[in-house]
């Protein structure tokens, strides 16, 4: 009903249809009607209630009149309202400006602080740029407990995030400074990193990062090195840029070895020097540069505590999160003492502007062992100590690792022999220092330079192997001249020589003391630093550095006077003969040349007449008194057998012998090579020598040799078949490279170019002197070796003194029988009645009645004896020798006879009765041409003749009673007797069953 609208009634219902004045005119009426009854019953209701009319005006009246009092009221209070209002505004512009002030002044003690903090981190950065990391760290403990103070403040956040950045700038600088202390110790360097540290409260993080930082030198250095050394070649400075260390290694060349190993052994000594002297570092009583009363109004400034390290750490621990930064500095204030915490605002300031002059101005000094600052420092040294002898392993482990790899370079085991002497020198000085230094004994690390000297030996030995087989397949087996004999010696292998070249220091005792007594090096070596024998190391200096000063200058010196570029040494013996003159000024000068260490006296190498073979260094000519001391060794036949081949085995053993003296690491090895030199050249004499491409005995080649002759050489095919067996390629394509460019190693080549294959002359290329010389040579080789035995015994301990004895036994021994072999297959070729056997065969032995005569083959036996006699004559021989091949001989006489006799078919009791009379004729004319008595010699003859009479049952204890009899000829006995005497089938075949089985 509210939204009612009556005007709006009335007018929706107006209606269309009917004239719109007669409508109005109507509803005028009716309303004027209905207006009137209103008022009339208006009136009566107002005369019914004329009273309560009265009263309602009155009331209205007295309304009119409160309205006005109330308004004049109202007028009244907003007048007094309007003046308090302008009242309290003055009021409040007053207050407000007074909180202002009073806020103002709240901020000044903050902003001053700021100011403060302000110039401290201004100090901060000062400090570090002066290299003052102390006092700097002792400024930010202050800086950081300010900073605390404020830390809700953005400025402040601020301030605390750049906090991180410079400690990580310092830090790093720190580390700089660290890193050139590693490199070179520097006591003054070390002790404000030390403190630095010690402040910060991380001497441990210290520790393990001087570690860290020695290992990683290591590296770098090294390869700075190899690279440094190899771009000094502009060719291949590209080409190494990006290689590893391992590659580098690989590129080195033999002419840049010596240097980069002098070098890096150089950086690595001078590393393992400063690692020392950090780790044996300790503390003295320092005098305070200041004052006492200065001292104690610096640590009343900055004290010294334990909340002050535990906040710096929290921060160097945290540098790289924002929020652990704001937490460590919060923590901060608590951990601050309670003097410090209790100081006014502005006292603060002005402690922290005073302690930043004077740090400006003066370096703070380590006051008495009584102060903090000492004792702090002096547990920070100690603790560094104590980890880096930890740690000292590790680094030397490092160390070797890394020669290890330089050691895998082929160059390594491809320069001279003088050259690799000097490195070998070089790496055991560095081992028996870096022993000293660790404590330990460096058994990995020797096991690797043993494997280097094996791979070299490898090299070494080959190449002198092929120039023995060389020089022993152009022999012309003449002996040498005695006055050319005479000026050799061989005192290395008899024990009166020198080694190949003399230490520069008295390194090689220790080394070899080291050698000899290995289980004792850890009782020798204390664990302590102090008595750990390397301090004297560190007071002699750097030996590689001088080396590598003194090397760079003589080698040029050196290079200015050498012209020779060939490392062959010319063996003939026909061309050359006194090898130790003339031949090694032309040995081994390439590899010199290209090297930087020669002899310390330069004026006395310029003086000099020769180069000497062995040691490469300059020489003199021997004085006479020294050709007859030399010569006093060898007695007349020593003298007069030596030919070309015994001078070249002898002079490489003497040579082993030497670098047995030097290299007593791999002594045994080059014992092995001298074993297998002497091996070649005795297979080699027996091959020339000891063949007969027919024989003339029942014997076949190998039943005619010794049981220890039969070993030795089983031993040499086992221990020499790469050298001994056939080749069918070329001689030079056997080579290594290095070896078919020049003999690096080698002393001796041929004159001649080699052949395109090993080759073995024929027995009989050879005459009657020149196997006589054969065999007088191998027993001087083996005079000599027995001379020699004793030295080398000793240079091998008892250890491998089974490995002598062996050798003595099963090679040194068998030369007599070798010997023997030579002379008894000499009188074979020489005697010719190799036919002989078929003539005693053809003979008419199934005779019916015997004659008087003997058959004509013994005639013609003593013609040949005779011929025979004759040679050996005129062949220039001893007496000795004569009368031993005369005997050998009627031996061989014999054994034809005997093997002529085993192959007769038929045979009647008359024809051996022929045979005894030829024996018996024979005899008597042997006995005309030699002294000796010809019958024992004989007999072997008459016992077999004699055999043909034994019963049947006694044959095979016969055949074993006589092993002197070949298996064929007692067959061949036992065939013909059951053949003439009518031997069962059955009692034959028993027979030589049993001689069978008896013979397996």
């Amino acid at each position: 009903m509210q939204d009612f609208d009556p005007i709006r009634h009335v007018l929706e219902h107006i209606p269309h249809d009917e004239s719109e004045l007669t409508y109005f005119e109507k509803q005028a009426a009716l309303r004027l009607a209905q207006l009137d009854g209103v008022a009339e019953r208006l009136s009566h209701h107002v005369i019914e209630h004329h009273e309560a009319m009265v009263k309602g005006m009155n009331l209205v009246r007295e309304l009119e009149k409160d309205l006005k009092v109330a308004n004049v009221i109202c007028m009244n209070g907003r007048r007094h309202l309007s003046s308090s209002m302008n009242e309290v505004s003055r009021d409040l512009i007053v207050n407000s400006n007074s909180k202002k002030k009073q806020a103002l002044l709240d901020m000044l003690p903050v902003l001053t602080d700021l100011l403060h903090a302000r110039n401290m981190q201004l100090a901060l950065e000062s400090l570090v740029e002066e290299g003052n990391y102390c006092k700097a760290f002792q400024v930010l403990s202050e800086y950081l407990q300010l900073l605390d103070s404020f830390s809700e403040l953005s400025a402040i956040q601020e301030m605390s995030r750049g906090v991180e950045v410079w400690l990580g700038r310092t830090l790093h600088r720190l580390d700089s400074l660290l890193l050139g202390v590693c490199q070179e110790f520097k006591e003054e360097s070390y002790l404000m990193v030390l403190d630095a540290y010690a402040l910060i409260g991380d001497v441990a993080g210290l520790a393990e990062k001087i570690q860290s930082f020695f290992m990683q030198e290591v590296i770098s250095e090294t390869h700075s090195v190899l690279k440094g050394i190899l771009q000094e070649d502009r060719d291949a400075q590209m080409q190494n840029s990006r290689l590893t260390y391992s590659d580098l290694c690989l590129q080195i060349s033999e002419s840049k070895f010596r240097q980069c190993l002098l070098r890096t052994l150089a950086v690595l000594f001078q590393l393992i020097c400063s690692y020392h002297e950090i780790m044996t570092f300790q503390l003295q009583n320092e005098v305070s540069e200041y004052q006492e009363s200065n001292m104690k109004h610096r640590e009343g400034n900055i004290p010294i505590n334990s909340g002050e390290v535990q906040k710096i750490d929290s921060v160097a621990t945290s540098s790289s999160r924002n929020q652990e930064v704001c937490c460590s500095l919060s923590e901060s204030r608590n951990e601050m003492p309670p003097s410090s915490a209790e100081e006014s605002t502005g006292s603060m300031s002005i402690e922290c502007q005073d302690a930043v002059d004077e740090v400006r101005n003066v370096r703070m000094a380590v006051s008495n062992d009584g102060s903090p600052w000492y004792q702090l420092r002096k547990e920070a040294a100690a603790f560094v100590s104590h980890t880096l002898q930890r740690g000292r392993k590790n680094l030397w482990q490092l160390t070797t690792s890394r020669l290890s790899v330089l050691l895998s370079s082929a160059a390594a085991s491809s320069t001279s022999i003088h050259q690799f002497l000097k490195n070998y020198e070089d790496l055991n000085v560095f081992i028996l220092a870096g022993e000293a230094f660790c404590g330990v004994e460096a058994t990995e690390f020797r096991q690797k330079l043993k494997g280097v000297c094996e791979n070299y030996f490898v090299a070494f030995h080959r190449q002198n192997i092929y120039a023995l087989k060389m020089v022993l397949e152009k022999e012309t087996w003449l002996r040498l001249p005695p006055n050319t004999v005479q000026v050799i010696n061989f005192a290395g292998l008899v024990g009166d020589g020198a080694p190949l070249i003399a230490l520069s220091d008295g390194s090689a005792t220790s080394s070899r003391n080291k050698m000899l007594c290995p289980n004792k090096i850890a009782d020798s070596i204390d664990s302590g630093v102090k008595k750990s024998g390397f301090s004297h190391w560190v007071k002699s200096g750097n030996p590689f550095s001088t080396k590598l000063i003194l090397g760079s200058r003589e080698g040029q010196s050196y290079s200015r006077h050498n012209g020779t570029n060939s490392g062959d040494y010319d063996g003939s013996v026909d061309g050359n003969v006194d090898g130790e003159k003339a031949s090694p000024c032309r040995s081994d000068i390439k590899h010199v040349n290209g090297s930087n260490s020669f002899s310390e006296d330069e004026n006395e190498d310029l003086l000099a007449d020769f180069i000497d073979e062995d040691s490469q260094l300059p020489s003199r000519i021997s004085k006479p008194n020294n050709s007859k001391r030399h010569s006093s060794h060898w007695n007349g036949d020593d003298t007069t057998a030596q030919t070309g081949s015994s001078l070249c085995l002898l002079r490489s053993m003497d040579k082993y012998a030497r670098l047995m003296q030097k290299l007593e690491i791999v002594n045994v090895e080059f014992f092995k090579g001298i074993c297998q030199l002497f091996e070649v050249f005795f297979y080699y004499v027996f091959e020339v020598f000891g063949q007969q491409n027919s024989s003339s005995s029942g014997k076949g080649h190998g039943d005619s040799l010794s049981y220890r002759l039969k070993a030795a050489l089983s031993r040499i095919s086992q221990d020499c078949e790469q050298w001994i067996k056939p080749q069918s390629a070329s001689f030079s394509a056997t080579l290594p490279p290095s070896v078919n460019a020049s003999f690096t190693h080698g002393d001796v080549t041929p004159t001649n170019p080699p052949s395109t294959s090993f080759g073995i002359q024929s027995s009989t290329a050879f005459g009657l002197k020149e196997r006589c010389a054969g065999a007088d040579t191998v027993s001087l080789v083996a005079r000599i070796l027995y001379r020699s035995k004793a030295h080398l015994q000793l240079m091998l301990l008892q250890i491998n003194g089974a490995v002598v004895e062996d050798f003595y036994a099963q090679l040194v021994d068998a030369v007599t029988d070798l010997v023997e072999h030579i002379h008894r297959t000499t009188a074979r070729v020489l005697l010719h009645i190799n036919g002989y056997v078929d003539r005693i065969v053809n003979a008419k032995w199934e005779l019916k009645e015997l004659g008087m005569e003997h058959n004509g083959y013994v005639d013609l036996m003593l013609g040949e004896f005779k011929h025979y006699k004759t040679r050996l004559a005129h062949g220039g021989l001893d007496k000795e020798v004569q009368d031993l091949l005369l005997e050998y001989g009627v031996e061989i006489i014999a054994e034809t006879l005997t093997e002529g006799l085993s192959r007769v078919k038929r045979c009647t009791d008359e024809g051996r009765a022929l045979m005894s009379l030829d024996l018996q004729v024979l005899i008597n004319g042997l006995q005309h041409f030699v002294s000796i008595n010809v019958k024992p010699k004989l007999q072997l003859v008459e016992t077999f003749i004699k055999a043909y009479y034994l019963p049947e049952t006694e044959y095979v204890h016969w055949a074993r009673a006589h092993p002197e009899y070949s298996k064929n000829q007692i067959v061949g006995l036992i065939n013909l007797v059951a053949t003439m005497k009518g031997w069962k089938r059955k009692n034959r075949l028993e027979v030589l069953e049993k001689l069978e089985s008896a013979g397996g």
